[in-house]
């Protein structure tokens, strides 16, 4: 069985919207071709798909095997490449809860598509995966729903002495489907091999895969957080994967920001020697259009080839020491920053068309009475006022936390470098023990002055409340770093 390397996804931290769009929100009809030209022009072998937020397209099986004939004669849809669905979790996410069974009914029907057009059993789709998963019920449920109550009702008849729905509809496959948790908050990361093994006690699986998400635990408890969380996690599920003999394959969110992964097609090889045992990276939208179409070929390419090897091994009583008082002086920064965080976001270009999600921090979440954008338009915002949010609570590690992080946290500096190119140092917004911290650690940071002078410019538009051209600067600014959050 082959197991994907390169997600897709619709994550919207592009700049420039690609040459096949419409306008410049990705939508409909544009979904369909960005799955068919990730697959046959960038070699990424898998594609999320986005069936939360957003006006949902099932019949994406059927349009894409149609419209893109001659390609998938040659390449199977869920043998060569992969297309996984991700679905609404009805937990967090009641407005859409009856999404996620229009999107289970759908998988047969896609399979019967598929099988029309191979004249073999053919599974195009297989795979879900479910967002803020917090317990093994959110999983098991989906599960064995699907069993019961999509694949499970063929075999029932109308009344007694009548038909199936099998011999009226005919048969529904396939027999079952794989359900993959995404881990997004603290509790649930530090929990993933708890979860995950549970799931897995009654199960005759031959592998799992697991997501952990990077950009939301970001912005929940800043940046050094995510990195040990994520780096938590993967030590934590390799271990689970040795006990119980079987395999698990971690996917990472990776978006282009450092903040929200630092993958972009230049840092492969940083970002391979900072996850070793992850097998799957995300390849969010700015990675695959703000990039030189060659460029981008050759880092899918290295990723999908390279060795996945052991994961790092963390001190868990020192990394969750250094969480607690880290996101705590983080959260106090980000909630004097939250007005003018909200007052910038409205002013940040869409890419995709889409819904306002409902629950973690990440999405749209209220700390009291202070609420935030999505984690790219938060990203997007600080940039713009001059200030990298990779860099927010530092001010509250010691000598002896900054050097354990700099041997767990491999590019620690380079990221930190990266992101100090865009501060602006003279910021009112910036935190003087933050700023202090900052000049005795990083004192000879270089810096963009383009950037600098268009966040500068930013600033003096939103002091002026003269915001008619800020829309365009903030694209200007983007434009320079290559991604937009």
């Amino acid at each position: 069985m082959k197991i994907p390397r390169c997600m897709s996804t619709q994550h919207p931290d592009n700049v420039q919207p690609p040459f096949f769009s419409e306008s410049n929100e990705i939508s409909g009809e544009d979904e369909i071709a960005e799955a068919f030209y990730v697959f046959s022009h960038l070699g990424c072998d898998e594609q999320m798909w986005d069936c939360e937020g957003k006006e949902v397209d099932n019949y994406v099986v059927k349009k894409l095997l149609t419209k893109y004939e001659p390609f998938f004669r040659r390449n199977k849809l869920g043998e060569d490449f992969f297309l996984t669905l991700r679905v609404p979790n009805p937990t967090v996410e009641q407005a859409e809860a009856k999404i996620l069974l229009e999107t289970l009914e759908s998988i047969p029907r896609s399979f019967d598509a598929a099988r029309l057009f191979y004249d073999e059993e053919q599974v195009p789709v297989f795979e879900v995966i479910l967002p803020m998963a917090a317990s093994t019920k959110c999983l098991d449920r989906i599960y064995q729903y699907y069993l019961d109550f999509v694949v499970g009702k063929q075999m029932k008849p109308f009344k007694k002495g009548d038909i199936t729905i099998k011999e009226w509809i005919g048969e529904f496959k396939p027999d079952n489907i794989n359900v993959i948790p995404l881990f997004e908050d603290k509790v649930s990361l530090l929990q993933a091999h708890q979860i995950t093994g549970d799931y897995l006690q009654d199960k005759n699986l031959e592998y799992q895969r697991v997501f952990l998400a990077r950009s939301d635990p970001a912005m929940n408890y800043g940046l050094i957080s995510a990195i040990i969380l994520n780096k938590m996690a993967l030590e934590r599920l390799n271990v689970l994967s040795e006990d119980l003999g079987i395999e698990i394959y971690p996917i990472l969110g990776m978006g282009s920001a450092p903040f929200r992964g630092n993958l972009g097609p230049s840092q492969i090889e940083e970002i391979s020697a900072e996850y070793p045992s992850a097998h799957t990276f995300t390849i969010q939208s700015s990675f695959k259009y703000d990039h030189p179409h060659e460029e981008v070929i050759k880092a899918i390419d290295k990723l999908k080839t390279r060795k996945v090897k052991d994961p790092h091994e963390m001190d868990d009583e020192r990394c969750l020491d250094i969480i607690a008082k880290y996101s705590e002086e983080y959260e106090k920064q980000i909630k004097a920053l939250a007005p003018t965080i909200n007052r910038v976001a409205k002013y940040v270009p869409s890419r995709r068309r889409r819904k306002l999600h409902i629950g973690l921090f990440g999405y749209s979440r209220s700390v009291g009475d202070i609420s935030l954008p999505r984690a790219i338009t938060f990203t997007c915002t600080l940039y713009s006022i001059g200030l990298p949010p990779e860099i927010l609570g530092l001010n509250a590690l010691s000598t002896q936390d900054l050097n354990y992080i700099q041997d767990i946290y491999l590019n620690f500096d380079l990221e930190m470098k990266r992101s100090l190119f865009y501060l602006d140092w003279d910021s009112k917004f910036l935190p003087p023990k933050l700023k202090q911290f900052l000049l005795e650690n990083f004192p000879q940071s270089q810096q963009d002055e383009k950037h600098l002078e268009i966040t500068q410019d930013m600033q003096k538009s939103l002091n002026t409340n003269q915001t008619e051209d800020l829309k365009n600067k903030i694209l200007q600014a983007a434009n320079l770093r290559q991604f937009l959050g």
